[in-house]
């Protein structure tokens, strides 16, 4: 009888005792939202791939490729996460004559037969103020892959009733040695005919994916 007296007593001091303790919230996972990507597509009537080079070195020629193909992917309103995709069609190549491009296509220059595809692949877009950006990423031609640097130009959104509609400029020059153009003669001053330094210029007009 003293042991079920004493248990009785236990129970209702616990009890008693327990009206006063907080009270234990279950713990909540805060998940981050997933964002959707905003996607761009080309409006390839309003962009174009352009290069210049020097000519004899005293004069510049100049060229573009008329196929051409990219996405740009973001999620940020900065896009400073912008994932940039780019293809170009070698056989496309344009400089207003035809053996001249017939030259450029073949294994002293592109090898547009063997590769018919250059690619460039975005890695990083990083804001420097005033609309401007640096881009970074891979430009492969032929069977060479390197690292090259854009700076790039935003010329902001426009809004129209077919959708939104972006601008950009990139420019960037590169060494066409470097990607295995080879070709390098020279004129009789000692200058070569086509100079090594080939400046890109491309402008893009996006619209944004519905």
């Amino acid at each position: 009888m003293k042991k079920l007296l004493f248990v009785l007593i236990a129970g209702a001091g616990i009890a008693s005792l327990s009206a006063f303790l907080p009270k234990q919230e279950s713990a909540t996972v805060n998940v981050p939202a997933v964002q959707t990507p905003t996607k761009w597509t080309l409006d390839k009537s309003h962009s174009n791939v352009r290069f210049t080079v020097t000519h004899m070195v005293v004069s510049e020629t100049d060229g573009s490729f008329k196929i051409f193909d990219g996405t740009v992917e973001h999620t940020k309103a900065d896009w400073s996460d912008a994932k940039i995709n780019f293809t170009v069609d070698i056989n496309s190549i344009n400089t207003d004559n035809e053996n001249r491009d017939k030259h450029l296509k073949s294994d002293d220059f592109f090898n547009a037969e063997k590769f018919p595809t250059a690619k460039f692949v975005g890695k990083t877009f990083k804001p420097l103020g005033n609309n401007k950006y640096e881009l970074v990423g891979d430009l492969t031609i032929r069977d060479v892959t390197k690292s090259i640097k854009f700076d790039v130009k935003f010329g902001g959104i426009s809004a129209s009733t077919r959708g939104d509609k972006a601008g950009f400029k990139a420019t960037t020059t590169i060494n066409r040695f470097d990607y295995n153009l080879k070709w390098d003669r020279a004129t009789e001053a000692g200058g070569l005919v086509v100079g090594k330094d080939v400046e890109l210029t491309v402008l893009l007009e996006l619209n944004k994916a519905k």
